[in-house]
C-alpha cells in the first residue's frame, strides 16, 4: 500500500455479513479494524474467539479484526469509516457520527438503499448531516460476502467526486483477490446498488412460480434498461450501468444461491411472507425497502419503472404474483431500444 493510502485503523459500522467481510480484506491487509456491533454477544465473540456467531460464522476472522459496541470507541483514531448498516438507519448512523469523526476522515458508504421519506441516496444523508460531500465514497459490486471473506476473486467499483479519495480507498481494499475501480458516477454507482435489489426479487418470484431462465434473462434484461432510464434521468452516467455496479451486481444477485433478494421474491411466491422472511434470516432484504422508495426517484425523473412497480405491489400492497406477471407481459408492444 503506498504511503498516500496508509491507513492506521479503520472503523466499520455494521457488524453483519457484508461488514464482516469487508472487516477481513483490511485485516488480511494487516490493517487494524474494528467492527461496530449491536449485540454484545457478536463483539464478545469476535475478540475472545475470532468468529461472528451471527453472520458468516464458519470462518476465522483475521487477529487485526477487534469488535466494540461502542461507536466512539469504534471510531476513535481511525482514518477510515465504513459504513456498512441497513439503508432504513443511515440518516440515524450519520446522526450518530456527528461531533466524533473530524470533516475530512474519508468515509465509505457500502450500504444499497434509498430513504423513504426523502427519496435521498446514502451520499446525500450523509452529506447532509456530516458535510464535506467530496470525502465520502460508495463501494458497490457483485460482491456476495460469502465468497469474498474466503477470498474468491472479486471485483467492485468505489465512487467518488473526489479523485483522491476514489483513489485512496481503492488502494485501501485491493488485494490479490479483490480487485477494485474507481468512478466518478456516484448517483449512477448507488442507483444501480439500489435498483439490482429489486430486480433480484422479481427473479426470485420468477422461479418461485416456476418459470425458467428464460423468464429470469428478460428480467435482467429490461431490468437493466429501466435502471439505466432512471440512472440518466437523475444526472448519473448511462456506461456505470453496464460496469460492476450495475450489470455485474444485477447478474449476480439475480442468479446467485447467496442472494437473499432472490430469496425474498422466491419464497413470497411460494407463500411467506416478509415477516417470515426476516424471522428466519434475521437479514434485511433492501430490495423490499427499494421499491418503495424507489417511486419518489421515478416521479421526480418522469421515468417507468414497471418492473419494480410489480414488485412492490405484490410485497406491500398484496397483489397476487401471478396477477402481477400477467400485467407486466399484457403492457403494449414497442421497439426494444
Amino acid at each position: 500500500m503506498s504511503e498516500e493510502a496508509e491507513i492506521k485503523k479503520a472503523a466499520i459500522i455494521g457488524a453483519g455479513s457484508w461488514g464482516t467481510a469487508i472487516a477481513q480484506i483490511l485485516g488480511s491487509k494487516g490493517i487494524p479494524t474494528c467492527i461496530l456491533a449491536r449485540r454484545t454477544e457478536v463483539s464478545d465473540s469476535i475478540n475472545s474467539r475470532h468468529i461472528n456467531p451471527r453472520y458468516l460464522s464458519d470462518v476465522t476472522l483475521s487477529s487485526n479484526i477487534s469488535s466494540t459496541c461502542d461507536i466512539t470507541e469504534c471510531v476513535s483514531d481511525a482514518s477510515m469509516i465504513c459504513i456498512v448498516t441497513p439503508s432504513l438507519i443511515l440518516r440515524k448512523t450519520a446522526q450518530r457520527l456527528t461531533g466524533l469523526v473530524s470533516n475530512d476522515i474519508p468515509l465509505i458508504l457500502c450500504s444499497k438503499g434509498i430513504e423513504a421519506e426523502t427519496g435521498n441516496l446514502g451520499s446525500e444523508i450523509f452529506s447532509q448531516v456530516l458535510g464535506n460531500r467530496d470525502r465520502i465514497a460508495v463501494l458497490s459490486g457483485p460482491t456476495h460476502a460469502e465468497e469474498v471473506i474466503k477470498f474468491i476473486p472479486s471485483a467492485a467499483v468505489i465512487a467518488s467526486t473526489s479523485d483522491h479519495v476514489a483513489r485512496r480507498a481503492q488502494e485501501l481494499f485491493a488485494s490479490p483477490t479483490f480487485r477494485t475501480y474507481t468512478s466518478d458516477d456516484v448517483v449512477g454507482v448507488e442507483l444501480c446498488g439500489a435498483c439490482k435489489n429489486i430486480m433480484a426479487i422479481a427473479t426470485g418470484m420468477a422461479y418461485g412460480m416456476g418459470f425458467g431462465d428464460n423468464t429470469a434473462a428478460m428480467i435482467i434484461t429490461r431490468g437493466l434498461a429501466e435502471m439505466s432510464r432512471l440512472v440518466m434521468a437523475l444526472g448519473g452516467k448511462r456506461i456505470t450501468c453496464m460496469g460492476l455496479a450495475g450489470l455485474g451486481d444485477l447478474v449476480v444477485t439475480c442468479q446467485s444461491e447467496h442472494s437473499r433478494n432472490r430469496r425474498l421474491g422466491f419464497e413470497i411466491a411460494q407463500g411467506k411472507t416478509l415477516d417470515d422472511f426476516h424471522r428466519e434470516t434475521h437479514m434485511v432484504a433492501e430490495g423490499a425497502l427499494a421499491c418503495k422508495t424507489i417511486q419518489t426517484l421515478a416521479r421526480k425523473g418522469n421515468v417507468e419503472i414497471p418492473i419494480a412497480d410489480m414488485v412492490r405491489a405484490v410485497l406491500w400492497e398484496h397483489a397476487d404474483p401471478h396477477a402481477a406477471e400477467k400485467a407486466l407481459l399484457a403492457r403494449p408492444l414497442k421497439p426494444e431500444f
